[in-house]
């Protein structure tokens, strides 16, 4: 470190100022380097180690990497899912005074890679549909609170696995401005750019032998752009109906329930004459599930793998004659006879490999494909050891290739509702 460093930073950590400013981005050593997989970026960014975590730094002017540490801040007390943003390094200069770039630093989004790196040999088309339809949701959460990204793309965003789907978070926000709401024009604006940028990175992975010969980059980056106006439409439009029709408005608000979001306000207009009654959700929260989870469980999971656990927690109370039982005491007992001993029954050096809800997301999987093979009820205990041999053990760190393939939900949960839940491990 060398001359007067300036930090602003949102946490308090005295490494910090260990971290080699003096040298160029592109020169730090190895021993400072945290080997992870990155996105294209139009800047300089590396991932360093710091005090037992790691952290991405990107060199830009002083006036962007001020400016979009101060956006990230913003768009997460807004709960948008991004990167969190750490410190804003300026003043930097070379033992000998020469200026360097100031930097951003975030925190690394564990279990998180670019799309780049989504694939083993080839990117299959049910996974570029995923990514995309992420990264649609994640569009559309962006409009509501009124930002404008201006640079929508796969690459500008993060993945995490999310119970056979991924979940997006936005990683770039240096070009995103924000406002008291949206036009239609900016709007359509971001989609046009997702739409094309999808394409050309798509495109990108084909030209080099990337992409499975069936997957068409056009079609899918059409997509965004149907995935998310219905997302909007569902989200945002109103709705009219005759009053005695007004089961249809707990019909809305399930529909929206089931897509993970919640209305905080919902405008309720009746016309002159009392007949026809037009409804329009006004203020939508997304994290339903999360919310539900997190409130019985003290677990935090992403909006899928939270649905998931859930509805593995309602068949728990079912099979076990538990309805009528206080739902949190009953989310206390499949905490500690289910979900935990799963958890704690993972080997230490596997623990990594995948979050603890995706691992038990996985694992319902698992035995849900060994009892149809087998045509039996095959304990859970059993499925656990089955998949830690054959399918966790001969994973990455990181590795993002769901396998086996996700079932469906109420499949699923109908057969496990049957077995025997307590673990023997």
């Amino acid at each position: 470190m060398s001359g007067s460093l300036n930090i602003t930073s949102a946490i308090v950590d005295p490494a910090l100022l260990d971290l080699p400013w003096a040298l160029p981005l592109e020169s730090w050593p190895d021993d400072n380097i945290a080997a992870l997989p990155k996105g294209i970026s139009r800047h300089i960014v590396r991932f360093a180690h710091l005090s037992g975590s790691v952290i991405a730094i990107k060199e830009t002017s002083a006036e962007y990497a001020r400016r979009e540490y101060e956006m990230l801040r913003t768009l997460q007390s807004r709960d948008i899912p991004c990167v969190d943003p750490v410190a804003v390094i300026t003043d930097r200069t070379t033992l000998t005074g020469e200026p360097l770039d100031a930097v951003l630093v975030t925190r690394h989004l564990r279990f998180s890679l670019p799309y780049r790196a989504l694939y083993s040999s080839s990117l299959r088309p049910e996974t570029a549909t995923r990514l995309v339809d992420a990264l649609a949701v994640l569009l559309v959460r962006l409009h509501i609170v009124g930002f404008f990204w201006g640079d929508v793309s796969l690459s500008n965003t993060l993945f995490r696995r999310d119970a056979g789907a991924f979940a997006a978070y936005l990683v770039d926000a240096e070009t995103g401005q924000l406002y008291d709401g949206l036009s239609n024009g900016q709007r359509e604006n971001d989609l046009e750019i997702a739409r094309v940028n999808i394409a050309g990175e798509l495109l990108d992975l084909q030209a080099g032998g990337r992409l499975e010969e069936e997957l068409d980059p056009i079609a899918i980056s059409n997509g965004i752009v149907a995935a998310y106006r219905t997302l909007w439409t569902e989200l945002t439009g109103s709705e009219e109906f005759a009053q005695s029709e007004r089961w249809r408005i707990n019909q809305r608000v399930e529909r929206l329930n089931n897509l993970g979001f919640d209305i905080e306000e919902l405008a309720i207009k009746t016309d002159e004459t009392g007949t026809q009654v037009r409804i329009q959700p006004k203020v939508v929260d997304a994290g339903h599930h999360q919310r539900r989870l997190l409130r019985l469980t003290g677990l935090d999971a992403e909006e899928n793998q939270a649905r998931r656990l859930l509805n593995d927690l309602d068949s728990y109370t079912a099979t076990f004659k538990k309805k009528g039982v206080d739902e949190e005491v009953v989310a206390h007992e499949w905490l500690a006879t289910v979900f935990e001993p799963v958890i704690r029954a993972i080997p230490r050096d596997l623990k990594g490999r995948l979050e603890p809800a995706e691992v038990f997301h996985q694992l319902l999987d698992h035995r849900w494909y060994m009892s149809q093979n087998e045509g039996r009820d095959v304990p859970l205990a059993e499925a656990l050891n089955s998949y830690v041999d054959t399918v966790l053990r001969h994973r990455r760190d990181e590795a993002t290739v769901i396998n086996p393939p996700t079932g469906t939900i109420t499949l699923l949960t109908a057969i496990i509702g049957e077995d025997d839940w307590r673990l023997k491990v």
